[in-house]
This record gives structure tokens, C-alpha cells and sequence, in this order.
């Protein structure tokens, strides 16, 4: 018993987060894919604000069920799968490209392609239809960095206008692994949708600082 009133309790959670979102956000149609897509892929801020419509559709308008993260885009540099399977996720950035399109955001005049988008677009725009802005740094060891501080400023603002302390991206990747931990699959499989390259660093995102996940999957989508 008192593990279904956790698990309904943080359901509700979910609910409130999306709920709050799609009532106070300007762009509630994009900023509720936002956070569906987060909390449902572990993608990390830099590979939100750079895959492409191209990334998620095929050129007859078909959701690209099986994807993948491009090393150029990739937090680690290396390709890793990207699984367009969960439907409440899919029909949430469905919408929010049909509102792209009727508000000619990156779209073109080819109307049998990409439900007439441009794919090399970004899959999100800023409420003004530009890509989020990138800052370029290299690293002590030479590797050039991208990082996208607007983007995950913006993410971490819609966490804090519902209520939800401490949320970003980064918060809601821990939550997708713990969740996916609690559930039962392995971390070799967990590992290779967050883009770890060592079991162990999944390992400690999935153990460290139980009261503090506990928290975030309460919040959990």
C-alpha cells in the first residue's frame, strides 16, 4: 500500500510540473515538449539546443523511431542511440511542430517533406524562431566545447516557476536513471542511452544521495 501512494504521489508530481508549464508559459506547446522530451531521453542541454528536425523526422513526415545523438552534437563527442518511442513524448513535439509550421518557424516550401520544415533546423527555436546560441571554448586538452547557457537557464526558470526546487536538465537526467534503475533494467543499458562511457559513472548517478534522488523523482515526469 504505501508503495502505490508513492508511486501515485509521484505521478501527480509529473502532472503539476507539465500542467503548471503549459498554464504559464508563453510557448506551452514547445515548453511542455521541453520538459517530456528531458525527462524521457536524458538528453543534456547542448544536444537539445542542436538536434535537428532531420534528427526526429523522416523525409515522408514519419517519426524516426530509431535515432541516434551525432558525435558532433553528442556531450561526449561519440554517437549514442536516441529512441523516439515514448508516445506521450512523441505527440508532444508533434504539436509543437505543427505549431512551428502554422507560425513559419523554419518552414519551407516543400510541403511533402518534414511536414514542411527545414530538417538541418533546429528541433527547438526561441519564441522568435531562433536557434538557442551556442558558446564555443576549448578545453586544457584541446577539445573544442559547446555549451548552451540560455537554453539551460530557461529550463531550469521553467522548474522553478512550477514550484519544482533545484530542476534542470542535469537533475532530470539523474531522474530518468534512477527511474529506469527502480524499474529493474540493467546499467549496461542505462549507461548506453545516457552516453556513459563506464557502468560506474551510471552507478553512482543511480546511488548517490538517495534523500536528494528521492526528491527528484517525486518531481519526475
Amino acid at each position: 500500500m504505501r508503495h502505490g501512494k508513492t508511486s501515485s504521489h509521484r505521478r501527480q508530481a509529473g502532472e503539476h510540473l507539465i500542467k503548471a508549464t503549459a498554464a504559464y508559459s508563453r510557448v506551452p506547446v514547445r515548453d511542455t515538449a521541453l520538459l517530456l522530451i528531458l525527462y524521457g531521453t536524458a538528453l543534456a542541454v547542448t544536444e537539445l539546443a542542436t538536434i535537428t528536425v532531420g534528427d526526429y523526422l523522416a523525409e515522408d513526415g514519419s517519426v524516426r523511431v530509431t535515432s541516434s545523438i551525432r558525435p558532433s552534437v553528442a556531450h561526449n563527442g561519440e554517437v549514442r542511440p536516441l529512441y523516439w518511442s515514448n508516445k506521450r513524448v512523441v505527440a508532444a513535439i508533434d504539436a509543437y511542430l505543427a505549431w512551428r509550421a502554422t507560425h513559419r518557424q523554419g518552414r519551407t516550401i516543400k510541403r511533402d517533406a518534414y511536414h514542411a520544415l527545414d530538417p538541418d533546423s533546429p528541433l527547438f527555436l526561441t519564441e522568435d524562431g531562433q536557434p538557442y546560441s551556442l558558446t564555443k571554448r576549448t578545453l586544457p586538452s584541446g577539445v573544442l566545447s559547446h555549451s548552451c547557457n540560455s537554453l539551460g537557464a530557461y529550463i531550469s526558470r521553467l522548474h522553478a516557476n512550477a514550484g519544482v526546487e533545484g530542476g534542470s536538465a542535469q537533475s532530470a537526467k539523474r531522474t530518468l536513471a534512477v527511474k529506469l534503475h527502480r524499474k529493474g533494467y540493467d546499467l549496461v543499458h542505462i549507461a548506453a542511452l545516457l552516453g556513459h562511457k563506464s557502468i560506474s559513472t551510471t552507478k553512482r548517478l543511480v546511488s548517490q544521495d538517495p534523500v536528494r534522488l528521492a526528491d527528484i523523482v517525486a518531481r519526475a515526469i
